[in-house]
């Protein structure tokens, strides 16, 4: 006798690999991370929430629907969502804001040479946000350098793939645990902390929030959408996910999006080593674009 309550975990937990293969192939075309074999359980374990919230038995049910008309409008966002990975801390890899506050923010305002304004800000873009604390540390450090440099102003674009992040990163609320990594004193002046103490939360101070802009941008897209050229891009710790032929596309990319003598920041465990890209090394993972 068939029980019609729901799904069998059973049937959740088989992806055949001919559902694999489509899925990592779906997923290298629309957003450039490759999914090899070894990766097949996680991708199974991701997708099942999907099957369950979409009410199906299957992944074989699954796959048609995201290779129908209608599942590639409503469904591919929520596919990679699943399949993204968002690590991130405040002040993380810290010598690169020492670098953006002590190299980058001075010569590309020499460079400038009419100053700073609220029409021709210092704009940087934080690509690959994930909850935001990246944006939020760049905030921080550059409302001090402004403090101290009168006449400073910036701008910073924040973007993500996943949607969900950036709905956490927009919304500027932290478990108090998450901000163990911020100075004391950026603590006192840009946290606010929740009036029940007993939730632990903090939100970051409106004054920083309104320097930072959020948009999902793939970096699959010729052009990201962005118009405004960039002074500086951190893009860190999300290359790796890509095969050498995307990650030279995409520094290619970025290269366009720079302004002339603009700085690239990528993550520790990443190099611009053996791509033909047109940029110049300034410090260990920043590159400068000639």
């Amino acid at each position: 006798m068939n029980n019609d309550s729901g799904p069998a975990t059973s049937q959740l937990c088989s992806m055949r690999n001919k559902e694999f293969e489509q899925f990592s192939a779906l997923i290298y075309d629309e957003v450039g991370i490759k999914m090899p074999p070894a990766k097949k359980t996680m991708l199974e374990a991701r997708l099942q929430k999907r099957l369950k919230a979409l009410g199906m038995h299957s992944f074989q049910e699954y796959s048609d629907f995201i290779f129908s008309p209608a599942g590639r409008d409503q469904e591919i966002i929520h596919l990679i969502d699943v399949v993204t990975t968002n690590k991130t801390d405040f002040f993380r890899e810290p010598q690169h804001f020492d670098f953006l506050v002590r190299e980058t923010i001075p010569t590309m305002r020499q460079i400038r040479g009419a100053g700073d304004s609220p029409l021709n800000p210092f704009r940087i873009w934080s690509a690959g946000c994930s909850t935001g604390e990246e944006p939020y540390t760049m905030a921080m450090v550059l409302s001090d350098y402004a403090a101290a440099n009168q006449g400073f102003k910036f701008s910073i674009l924040a973007s993500d793939i996943c949607t969900q992040v950036i709905q956490k990163a927009s919304s500027a609320i932290y478990g108090e645990d998450r901000t163990d990594t911020i100075p004391l004193s950026m603590k006192k002046k840009y946290l606010l902390r929740s009036k029940d103490r007993s939730k632990g939360l903090v939100r970051i101070a409106p004054e920083l929030r309104s320097n930072v802009s959020f948009k999902r941008v793939n970096f699959m897209d010729e052009k990201f959408g962005i118009q405004e050229h960039q002074d500086a891009i951190f893009c860190r710790n999300v290359v790796i996910y890509f095969d050498k032929p995307t990650q030279a596309a995409l520094m290619k990319k970025f290269h366009r999006q720079l302004v002339t003598g603009g700085y690239l920041f990528i993550g520790h465990s990443e190099t611009l080593n053996g791509l033909d890209v047109p940029f110049t090394q300034v410090a260990n993972t920043v590159y400068r674009k000639d």
